[in-house]
């Protein structure tokens, strides 16, 4: 009978339950592990006990965290935005007031350089060529969008009452915000154009003027 080779994560991994402290280096090797089988088979033919037999654990193990291959996309999507954290550029000038120009143009660069990156292009492409199969990807990709509203509507309401300029719609300006974004990054993606950094930050400076000098009328 064949035996099967240990694992690297089994290796260095005790057996019996992991400490508190594990846990979340468990749950990053997990979800990494996961990311480059999405990547690699696309998510269709991602195998869930490949899945678990590189990561070095039981598919009881990772049922109990995500009940389906949806629920494990989805946390990598969640997984990529709190590491990301593009709202963190969403901060205040030297003057203690928010910005609201400023912080829009930062917001928009970090989201873009972030996008372009290696793994957010991959999981992007791989939404767009299988959305089509399997809408729950549509769904994941939907939520990761409703996040991102929802901290710019919060940064525009901030921004309304400092600047005694009320807001009817804050949500309704930050749908736009973001969509403008998506749409010229899908744009980038698509093309496989090169895209310097001079000609992205030219870009969102133009776009978040053009937005901004609508700010009467939000």
């Amino acid at each position: 009978m064949a035996v099967r080779k240990t694992t690297k994560a089994e290796a260095k991994r005790p057996r019996g339950r992991p400490r508190p402290e594990d846990v979340a280096d468990i749950e990053d090797q997990l979800l990494a592990v996961a990311l480059q089988e999405f990547q690699d088979q696309g998510y269709g033919a991602a195998s869930v006990s490949r899945i678990v037999k590189t990561a070095g654990m039981s598919k009881t193990t990772l049922y109990s965290r995500y009940p389906s291959k949806e629920q494990l996309f989805r946390a990598i999507l969640k997984q990529q935005i709190e590491r990301y954290s593009p709202w963190a550029s969403l901060t205040v000038d030297t003057s203690g007031k928010p910005n609201l120009e400023k912080g829009l143009t930062a917001y928009a660069n970090r989201t873009l350089e972030l996008s372009l990156a290696n793994d957010e292009v991959a999981v992007n492409q791989l939404i767009y060529s299988e959305i089509h199969r399997f809408p729950e990807l549509g769904k994941a990709a939907a939520e990761r969008t409703e996040i991102g509203i929802r901290r710019i509507a919060e940064f525009i309401e901030q921004c309304a009452q400092a600047d005694n300029l009320p807001c009817k719609d804050a949500s309704a300006v930050a749908e736009v915000f973001i969509h403008m974004i998506r749409g010229w990054y899908i744009n980038a993606m698509l093309s496989k154009k090169e895209v310097s950094e001079k000609e992205r930050r030219e870009w969102v400076g133009k776009a978040v003027r053009t937005l901004v000098s609508a700010r009467s009328d939000w």
